[in-house]
Formats: structure tokens, C-alpha cells, sequence
């Protein structure tokens, strides 16, 4: 890769009892490919020793920040700090950085222990260090006794195991990590996720987390930067993002949310706005200890098993939906509500005014990338 060209100086950046208490700080970075803008004048910080993750949907610009991070992008303006050093101008293998990918990319043709000594083989480390410093790896991510197997005789969990101990081997001063679960099967990413959490807080090393799952990013994070056209909407703790989103596209994309506006909102508050209320915290009649909020009927009847989904049109023409648990009656009778006209109510404090916005634009989010199943 070519060495990035020479970047004018930002005035703001001359914070430096700020800078050197951040793993990573990114200050007025924008990229740009041709016309296209992937990352628009970004400012960001991420504490060291955190869990932090970069979450939003394909196209808005967190892949590119992680490969900027990691060196493998320029910035087309703004500057990159690592531990209060700036690294704008400095190759990978000069920051003190390793990365994670998706696809683990392990050589076929090495065992276990010979990938994971890999990097420490380029850096020359003497052969006796470097087979303790592995075996010390595959034990922190629970693979002792698995450094003689070959990758194709590994699980996908497994083999992404080998490629965190890779990176780890190097002691890093931060971990990037794009979408490393992306490959695996539901009940296994859910494993990992645990498993991941675990393995930094004992290893104690910053980590940078890229996902477009929402799922993911709640489990594992201590703050979470939500991306949308190459800018971050909001960075707050998973709590902070479900409970109290500043935007209609955060409410709609981190978790599911009923968004109302327009003549929606009006008819069901009364009032101007974009309003935000999650379908958990929508009661149906039977449930409700107040006076409905809004009636209706339900449309459709989504089974997932421990729960149900509830698509109630309401009368002003708008659908909410509500979520419930499974504790009473069996699937047949809840399937068997379609067409039953209901009352809806909530309490007021679990109603998120997001003041103004024209509209929603996560509402068409699809249900792999946050939105309504």
C-alpha cells in the first residue's frame, strides 16, 4: 500500500490530556472513493481496555473506520491516534494493532500452533518464546490440548478461536475485530458472543468490534458507536442505546421499535412529533392496568416460540407491534387472535420523544439488521 499523502493539520486535535487517556482517537477523519463519501469528517474516541463496538448496516462506513484504524486505509483527511500517538502517516506493521477477520484466513497446510506462532516467526521472536507465548494463547481461548490438529479438523467456533489466538500472541495494545461471528450458525454466535466477552476482560486488551448484528453488539459492549451514511448517530452504553435513543434510525435499528410521526403520532399522542415505544413494553388488553392507550386489530400473529409478535392496525391506520411472552396458552390460540379487535396501553415514561424528525428511516430495516421481524 502506498504510504498516505501528507494531511493538513487540525487545530482541535492539540487536546493531548484527552488523546493519551484514549486506545483510539479518530479526529475529523473523512474517506472518500471518487464522489462517493464512506466516512464523513469523524470524531471518535474509544477508551482503553473497553469492549467497543461499531454497529450499523452494510454501507455506512464502519468497515472502512476499522481499516483505517488497522492502516489499510487512508484517511482522505483527519488524522488517527493510537494511544495518543499519531499514526495518520504509519504503515500496519507499524502500529500496534492486530485484526480479526471473518473469514480467519488460517493456512491450511500449518497445525494450530504453527499459525498461531506465525506472527511471532516474522517478528523474529526466538523460537522457544514464541512456542510458550502460542501455547499460553490457545489456553486463553480454551484450546489447549488442540495445538496438533490441522484447521480442517476444527469447528467453525474453533477455528475462530485459532485466529483470535493469532492475533492475541502478539499482545496488541488494541484488537480489531470485522464481524468475526459472521460465519458461524446462530446458536454458536450466541456462544461466542459470551465467550468473547469473557476473553477480554481477562486479557484486558482494548477491543474494536465491527457487526451490523445488534443482537452481537448488545451482548458484548461496553459503549457502542451506531454508523448510518458515514456518520456515527449516537455512542452511548447498550442500556443508554435501547432505553433512550437520540434518533428515529437508532430506535429503529438497535432492537424493535414502534415509530410513529406525522398524522400517526397525532392520532395516537395527540400531538406533533416522532415518538418511539418498544413492543415490549405495549401491553394488550387482557394485560393492561390502565385505560387503552389506542385500540385495533390484530393483523397477524409472528410465533417465535418463547415469544409472539402481535401486528395490531390501529384504528387511525397505523401498526404497532407488540411483544409477549409465551407463559400461558399454547401457539394454536395465540395464531388464532388474527382479526381479534384489541386494546393496547403503555405507561407514559416507556414513550421516547424523538422530537421532530420528518420520519424514520430504519422503519424498512430488515429483521437481520435490526428492524421489525
Amino acid at each position: 500500500m502506498s504510504a498516505p499523502t501528507a494531511l493538513p493539520y487540525v487545530a482541535h486535535v492539540a487536546r493531548d490530556e484527552v488523546i493519551q487517556h484514549a486506545a483510539v482517537r479518530l479526529v475529523g477523519v473523512t474517506k472518500t472513493f471518487g464522489s462517493v463519501t464512506a466516512v464523513d469528517d469523524l470524531d471518535l474516541e474509544i477508551r482503553d481496555g473497553e469492549f467497543f463496538s461499531m454497529l450499523g448496516p452494510s454501507g455506512s462506513g464502519k468497515t472502512t473506520v476499522l481499516r483505517m484504524i488497522a492502516g489499510f486505509e487512508a484517511p482522505t483527511s483527519g488524522r488517527v491516534f493510537l494511544g495518543g500517538v499519531d499514526v495518520t502517516r504509519e504503515a500496519p506493521f507499524n502500529r500496534d494493532v492486530n485484526t480479526v477477520f471473518q473469514d480467519y484466513a488460517l493456512f491450511p497446510h500449518m497445525d494450530v500452533l504453527t499459525n498461531v506462532e506465525y506472527g511471532l516467526r516474522v517478528k523474529k521472536v526466538p523460537r522457544g518464546e514464541r512456542r510458550e507465548r502460542a501455547l499460553a494463547a490457545l489456553d486463553t481461548v480454551r484450546l489447549t490440548g488442540y495445538a496438533d490438529r490441522r484447521p480442517t479438523q476444527l469447528s467453525g467456533g474453533q477455528r475462530q478461536r485459532v485466529a483470535l489466538a493469532r492475533a492475541l500472541v502478539n499482545r496488541p495494545k488494541v484488537l480489531l475485530l470485522d464481524e468475526p461471528l459472521g460465519a458461524l450458525d446462530l446458536k454458536l454466535r450466541r456462544e461466542m458472543q459470551i465467550e468473547l466477552k469473557q476473553i477480554q476482560r481477562e486479557v484486558g486488551i482494548t477491543f474494536c468490534f465491527v457487526t451490523h448484528d445488534q443482537e452481537e453488539a448488545l451482548t458484548m459492549s461496553d459503549r457502542i458507536a451506531v454508523f448510518n451514511h458515514g456518520r456515527v448517530e449516537q455512542v452511548a452504553t447498550p442500556t443508554e442505546l435501547y432505553e433512550a435513543p437520540q434518533s428515529s434510525f437508532v430506535a429503529g435499528f438497535v432492537g424493535t421499535s414502534n415509530l410513529l410521526t406525522g398524522a400517526d403520532a397525532r392520532a395516537v399522542f395527540g400531538r406533533e412529533g416522532t415518538f418511539s415505544i418498544r413492543p415490549e413494553k405495549v401491553q394488550l388488553d387482557e394485560d393492561a392496568g390502565g385505560p387503552p392507550k389506542a385500540s385495533g386489530v390484530v393483523q397477524a400473529v409472528v410465533y417465535l416460540g418463547s415469544v409472539n409478535h402481535y401486528l395490531v392496525e390501529l384504528d387511525g391506520g397505523s401498526t404497532l407491534t407488540v411483544l409477549r411472552q409465551n407463559l400461558h396458552g399454547t401457539a394454536d390460540q395465540a395464531l388464532g387472535r388474527r382479526g381479534e379487535r384489541v386494546d393496547l396501553t403503555w405507561a407514559d415514561e416507556h414513550v421516547i420523544d424523538l422530537g421532530t424528525e420528518a420520519g424514520s428511516p430504519a422503519a424498512g430495516v430488515p429483521a437481520e439488521e435490526g428492524g421489525i421481524p
